[in-house]
């Protein structure tokens, strides 16, 4: 699953990934890799972004299409 993270900055609170990486208190590379895919937040900075950014988990993620096998 792909998180959402620079589109659910901008939409709940209009803000950039250099805010968000502010608000949060992290370095902004940190915030720039789990936007670019390639890190992931841990549990703890997941709870962290729900709560800076007023949303629920679920907000962050967009679903992939899911493929189904042929035998």
């Amino acid at each position: 699953m792909k998180i959402k993270i620079k589109e659910a900055a901008k939409d709940k609170k209009d803000w950039s990934l250099y805010r968000l990486a502010k608000e949060l208190g992290l370095p902004q590379q940190t915030v720039y890799s789990w936007a670019s895919g390639r890190t992931q937040p841990s549990y703890e900075n997941m709870d962290r972004l729900c709560d800076v950014l007023d949303c629920a988990v679920g907000d962050l993620f967009e679903a992939e299409p899911v493929q189904q096998r042929l035998f």
